[in-house]
């Protein structure tokens, strides 16, 4: 499979030792990388000289480790010096989507897709709701949390943001690929509660139809708003009851993000309440 990770390091293939993006941030592959029968190395550093990834050639062929979510060890780097390794150089950004690309398309060809779920009226619904809210954008990085099989995405991208998506159901992110509605270089297969892990802070984001909130589920929730609050500047979530809408409120509030409440009569259901949390001290 040809990715553009494998282009930037200027290698036909590469296998990453992470069985999965969600274990960037896992040291245990950073001591599994930094074996002592690699014959060849390369290493890519950021625009600041940072590591981003290292690489090894082995009999079976080359391994790599990526180190935008963990740092690499003295013990990696010493390896790789071992073997007179070849250094590159790439800016970050694009080498995470490099890296978001990889894991997506190995979990789009291992995991099944579910079914079907697009109500095909949702994406009106979602657009008066963005567009009402932030108007048309301009290129800048929207998250969507939670983002299913991609219609929020789908929407985003419509209107000129750059979607940055995640969800931890990962045959619904197969679903939204092979359907174009989520790009490869834009999911994450995460858990929504370890966002900030895996992505720095963003302008905006949405949370579209979160709930059921209930005395159950309350804490997944709130820790899932707080992970969102934390990476982006203003959020934009929707529920379906004016309770859920007030129980946003109160988390942001707690979080120093205050929240704005509006009801939307174009959707009773999923999207009938519509939280806008911007930072302490911003008015519209």
């Amino acid at each position: 499979m040809s990715t553009r990770a494998a282009t930037i390091l200027e290698l036909e293939a590469v296998t990453f030792i992470e069985p999965s993006f969600a274990a960037l941030t896992d040291p245990l592959y950073t001591d599994l990388l930094a074996r002592d029968n690699a014959d060849e190395g390369r290493m890519l550093v950021d625009e600041r000289n940072d590591p981003v990834a290292v690489a090894f050639h082995e009999p079976g062929g080359w391994i790599a480790g990526s180190f935008t979510c963990r740092p690499a060890s003295v013990a990696l780097i010493d390896a790789f010096e071992q073997v007179n390794g070849e250094i590159y150089q790439e800016d970050r950004a694009v080498w995470e989507a490099a890296i978001r690309e990889y894991f997506s398309l190995r979990l789009a060809a291992e995991v099944p897709a579910a079914m079907e779920d697009l109500n095909p009226a949702r994406k009106g619904i979602l657009a008066d709701v963005i567009t009402g809210v932030w108007g048309k954008g301009a290129g800048e990085t929207c998250i969507d949390c939670g983002c299913g099989s991609g219609v929020g995405s789908l929407v985003l991208r419509e209107l000129g943001f750059t979607p940055l998506s995640y969800d931890n159901d990962a045959s619904l992110l197969t679903l939204g690929i092979g359907k174009g509605r989520l790009l490869p270089e834009e999911t994450m297969c995460i858990d929504a509660t370890q966002v900030a892990a895996y992505t720095r802070p963003v302008p905006r984001g949405i949370g579209i139809m979160m709930g059921e909130i209930n005395s159950f589920s309350q804490e997944m929730w709130q820790q899932i708003a707080n992970g969102l609050f934390s990476v982006t500047g203003e959020t934009l979530i929707t529920v379906g009851t004016e309770p859920e809408a007030l129980q946003i409120r109160e988390w942001g509030n707690e979080a120093g993000r205050p929240v704005e409440i509006r009801e939307n009569p174009g959707d009773s259901f999923y999207d009938h309440w519509v939280c806008i949390a911007r930072p302490a001290g911003t008015t519209r």
